[in-house]
């Protein structure tokens, strides 16, 4: 599957950097951003579509008030989404200057016009944020324009997520991944359950990736190691400029760490390969086989007392050991020969 010009099959773990509400409501840190996503690696720079008004009602009944110890508790989520959204106007110079830099962008939609309007920009993918997870209706939708489309899947439950999976293939899309994600702001560690991404990838058969709300970078990491394929992680360009997601959010010199961790856990990981390569075959010379540790005369018996076990590994395989012994020396040996004339076959 291939995300824009980058192949998921060939090319490792794609890194999203979350702008969401970090520019802070000025154009200028949120192009800051992007330059700064770029700078740290990251592969695409992720935006959020949406307007207050198409998420929620401009409403405080007890209903719309957001509680429950959350970094916004007293707000309305009205309130919420207004002091947060990307303005729809930004858009077409954001999607402009990331590609300039050459750093993939697309963006979340929340709703059927959020899709529309993005679909001018041409977007690599599409996301589907956890909370939209259930808005079948979008994921239908978001899923006929056949680009990737990434699904994040905090507040799903199993049957949910088949099903998103069944709408999206019912659409002709193919190309879905998983994003597994614990929707908490932040996460502790021991919600996230990393564990769940091979299950997800072999129960559902499709990419499966991790969306990270944890501190730190030591999630993203385990979670490529787990078999992830893209990792999502909030970024901001200063925590002194604070923010509705600063709090889960790493900065600069974080996200560089986590790219960096990241690409070296891809190289650790490698592929499975049992092959005798040369520096395998190379490190084998220091390895036992087994060498004369005791002059040895013609016609004399192999004993442990002048036969053993030792390194380097030029000799024969030490477990031909048991089945030299007792027979006869066929000339004289010196301390430290080799048994090259001896078949393996012995």
């Amino acid at each position: 599957m291939k995300i824009g010009n980058f192949d998921l099959t060939q090319d490792g773990v794609y890194i999203i950097a979350e702008l969401s509400a970090n520019h802070n409501g000025s154009l200028e840190v949120a192009k800051q951003t992007i330059q700064a996503a770029k700078e740290c690696g990251a592969n695409a720079i992720k935006l959020q579509t949406y307007r207050a008004d198409t998420l929620t009602l401009n409403c405080s009944n007890d209903d719309f008030m957001i509680k429950g110890g959350t970094l916004w508790d007293g707000k309305n989520l009205y309130e919420l989404y207004e002091e947060a959204y990307t303005p729809w106007q930004w858009h077409k110079e954001l999607f402009e200057y990331a590609r300039n830099l050459g750093i993939d962008i697309f963006s979340t939609p929340f709703d059927k016009s959020a899709v529309d309007f993005l679909e001018q920009f041409n977007p690599s993918a599409y996301k589907i944020a956890s909370f939209e997870i259930t808005d079948y209706e979008l994921v239908r939708y978001t899923a006929s324009k056949q680009k990737p489309i990434i699904i994040s899947t905090g507040i799903a439950t199993i049957d949910e997520i088949q099903e998103v999976v069944d709408i999206c293939k019912q659409q002709g899309n193919e190309d879905i991944i998983l994003l597994k994600c614990t929707s908490a702001y932040p996460a502790p560690l021991k919600e996230a359950n990393l564990k769940t991404i091979p299950n997800m990838k072999e129960t559902f058969g499709v990419e499966v990736g991790f969306s990270d709300h944890t501190l730190g970078i030591t999630a993203p990491i385990a979670a490529v190691a787990l078999g992830a394929c893209v990792i999502e992680k909030h970024f901001i360009l200063d925590k002194s400029i604070g923010g509705h997601d600063c709090a889960f959010s790493l900065d600069k010199e974080e996200f560089t760490s986590m790219v960096k961790a990241v690409r070296e856990t891809q190289k650790l990981l490698g592929s499975v390969d049992y092959r005798m390569n040369e520096r395998k075959q190379q490190s084998r010379n220091y390895a036992r086989s087994i060498y004369v540790c005791k002059d040895i005369k013609k016609g004399e018996a192999f004993t442990l007392e002048n036969l053993k076990s030792v390194r380097p590994g030029y000799s024969m395989h030490p477990k031909y050991l048991p089945q030299l012994l007792g027979k006869k020396a066929t000339k004289n040996y010196k301390m430290g020969d080799r048994l090259e004339e001896y078949s393996p076959s012995l």
